[in-house]
């Protein structure tokens, strides 16, 4: 299948495309004269063919690319199959329910959580972009669950009481793919109280979800203070294990304290697309995945993501991580996307840089913002600086490119981070 306006790229290479049997066109408009609705209303059900087998690669998904070059992750039908099943646990659709699918099908984000609605036999209405009209439509449409990333949702409060209204309809919303900000979502759970609000924590390479948080602990935290569980990734869904390793050592940490998170479960890939080598870096031994990000895992049980392992930022030997110090700039009033990177320093060898967007209307300057994170963090851990930009670079499914905030102050250096 092809949108329209791409139709013209596929049919230069179509020589090429051996293994296609049928480019389905598929218009923005849709209806019954699009090509795709009548190549389903001419289609019949097929058996399973015999030669397929549950650990045959069914679809290649690029990783998001946000520290490096993306890496084609070989997903099995194994893999999608138990994470349907694992990651739906503890919520369902209802009849009547229809399913809002706004992340792009290229994300893992897309296209596992389409299969939801196909499990449950219930309809999905498909945005063609996660804009403000197109997510209106599929409300209006009938659409009253998804799952979008959280600066979808930072911009539905920015854009006033009918759309806040508008959202109301949803009866779940599914956050993840990047941090969220406490401050928001405390505001989004005051906004819409009637909303089951559900975190999700996972990789391209474990198909979509390895861990949730449930909105039963959303509200059982809110309404405790217990503020700090609602910054946690939940817990590992069905089937997942979660081990908290040493990086250096390859030893497991001991409850509480920071390691690489390593995930075991039957979603895990099969492999990096003709990358024999990077593939035997993050699958070891016994079935275990080496995440690439950092964590720990409390006593209770829930997990904790701090960073990815190339986003830490060692300063004169102390590891800081961004999220830490992002959740503390959230609070600022006047800020609406903050990122924290690690910038050379010839004395500490990486420090603290803010890169920040305000919000409309709102203004603070570099000395305000520093100020602020002294008064709530350890002063190593403090911005040394702070540019105040319009917006934050992003790729297509709203993660902030790191990598290019990086890479000027990092030109000529040895320790160059991509």
């Amino acid at each position: 299948m092809v949108g329209t306006e791409l139709l013209p790229a596929i049919e230069q290479i179509r020589d090429r495309l051996t293994n296609v049997r049928e480019v389905i066109e598929v218009t923005p408009e849709g209806g019954e004269a699009d090509p795709y609705e009548a190549w389903l209303a001419s289609s019949a059900p097929v058996a399973r063919p015999a030669d397929v087998d549950p650990g045959d690669v069914c679809l290649v998904m690029y990783s998001s690319g946000t520290t490096g070059r993306p890496k084609g992750v070989m997903l099995t039908h194994t893999n999608m199959v138990e994470h349907t099943l694992n990651a739906h646990d503890g919520w369902v659709f209802e009849p009547g329910d229809k399913s809002m699918v706004a992340m792009p099908l290229f994300h893992v984000g897309g296209s596992s959580y389409v299969l939801f609605g196909i499990h449950d036999g219930i309809p999905s209405v498909m945005t063609r972009d996660p804009d403000g009209a197109s997510l209106a439509g599929a409300i209006l449409n009938g659409a009253n669950r998804t799952f979008l990333v959280p600066a979808v949702l930072a911009q539905v409060l920015q854009s006033g009481p009918d759309a806040v209204k508008l959202f109301g309809a949803l009866k779940t919303y599914t956050y993840g793919a990047a941090p969220m900000p406490l401050p928001l979502l405390r505001a989004a759970m005051e906004a819409w109280p009637d909303t089951d609000f559900i975190q999700v924590y996972g990789l391209t390479e474990v198909a979509g979800v390895a861990t949730h948080l449930m909105p039963e602990e959303h509200r059982d935290a809110l309404a405790s203070g217990r503020t700090e569980v609602l910054v946690s990734a939940g817990k590992p869904i069905p089937g997942t294990e979660v081990r908290v390793v040493d990086p250096g050592t390859l030893a497991d940490v001991p409850v509480g304290e920071h390691g690489e998170l390593w995930l075991r479960s039957k979603q895990v890939m099969k492999g990096f697309l003709g990358k024999p080598e990077e593939t035997a870096k993050v699958l070891v031994d016994d079935g275990w995945f080496r995440t690439g990000d950092m964590g720990r895992v409390d006593a209770e049980g829930f997990v904790y993501v701090q960073d990815r392992i190339k986003d830490m930022i060692i300063s004169g030997g102390e590891n800081i991580y961004s999220p830490e110090v992002e959740r503390v700039l959230a609070e600022h009033p006047a800020l609406m996307e903050v990122a924290v990177i690690g910038v050379p320093d010839d004395t500490w060898g990486e420090t603290v840089k803010a890169v920040v967007a305000c919000k409309p209307g709102a203004s603070a300057t570099e000395a305000e913002i520093i100020e602020f994170c002294r008064e709530r963090l350890a002063h190593f851990k403090c911005p040394k600086s702070v540019d105040v930009v319009e917006a934050l670079p992003r790729n297509p499914t709203g993660k902030i490119l790191k990598r290019e905030l990086r890479a000027p102050f990092w030109e000529g250096h040895d320790r160059s981070i991509v």
